[in-house]
């Protein structure tokens, strides 16, 4: 029997798709994963919430159909905070890119992760601004070119897992959009994890990054992903890099410690109980 609709046609808003990424970016790669990642793992999707940031990937938190946040350039992570300190019932899922997390935001990210609170960051990391006209970010490698490094990039990119692991997240796995099933399974592992998680995905932007560097068709920027990757799984993020001729992949981190709303709670309690005893308590319980 032909199947007429897609398999994961319920879980994405009708009126949104077709979306607007372009022929060959790997975005849509990552929504898929994430939404059968949702699906394998069985999750109440009414206890699930999408923040994105501003950028390509950003329109993900309207494309599916669960409770999303689209917020402001570089305040994703800011919003998500507060979303699970007001409900951490919540599964929350922030998704958006290199420049929105790392440039603009990268202050959210480094004390989101210092504090462990629980949710799960994915980043498409595409090397550039992509939606804005192509000008370099945070992540652009040296010497390649964009709208606002015309003779070469000459700044040092961040090595994201590197960051990620330095500021304080409990899981931290990186892959590009050719390892299609591995970002599912680390995606997996984030969302079962208690505290700060965080999947970078290298994606393909074939219309502004990978045109100007001359990398090729859309299918010869896959075909480099695949052939350049390597995978070193709990290797030293500080050695994983991104190159021209290499890119590590694999899991880079996996342990536990506490997270911090529910510290929070505990703390809560513990000074209501306090203020109780001492008949202190003149207003609503904490």
């Amino acid at each position: 029997m032909i199947q007429e609709t897609h398999p994961l046609e319920r879980f994405t808003r009708k009126g949104m798709i077709p979306h607007i990424w372009c022929a060959g970016c790997g975005n849509g790669v990552i929504l898929s994963e994430l939404l059968r990642a949702l699906v394998e793992l069985k999750i109440d999707l009414n206890k699930v919430a999408v923040v994105s940031g501003i950028g390509c990937i950003g329109r993900i938190s309207g494309y599916v159909n669960l409770d999303g946040f689209h917020t402001t350039h570089g305040r994703a992570i800011a919003f998500a905070v507060g979303l699970k300190a007001a409900r951490p019932d919540i599964k929350v899922i922030v998704v958006s890119g290199d420049g929105d997390l790392f440039a603009i935001g990268g202050n959210h990210f480094i004390h989101a992760a210092r504090r462990n609170i629980d949710m799960t960051v994915i980043c498409s990391n595409n090397f550039n601004y992509g939606m804005t006209g192509g000008q370099a970010g945070p992540t652009t490698m040296p010497d390649n070119r964009t709208t606002t490094t015309p003779y070469g990039n000459i700044e040092h990119p961040f090595n994201l897992v590197h960051l990620a692991a330095g500021s304080g997240a409990v899981y931290v796995a990186r892959w590009t959009t050719a390892h299609v099933r591995r970002i599912r399974e680390s995606i997996k592992t984030a969302l079962t994890k208690k505290g700060f998680t965080f999947v970078e995905i290298i994606s393909p932007c074939p219309e502004q990054y990978g045109r100007r560097n001359r990398m090729g068709e859309p299918i010869d920027q896959f075909n480099w992903l695949r052939e350049k990757s390597v995978v070193q799984h709990f290797s030293d993020p500080v050695k994983a890099e991104v190159g021209p001729n290499k890119v590590v992949v694999g899991e880079f981190v996996d342990i536990e410690k506490p997270e911090y709303t529910e510290s929070l709670r505990r703390q809560m309690m513990t000074v209501q109980g306090t203020l109780e005893k001492e008949g202190r308590l003149t207003s609503a319980p904490l």
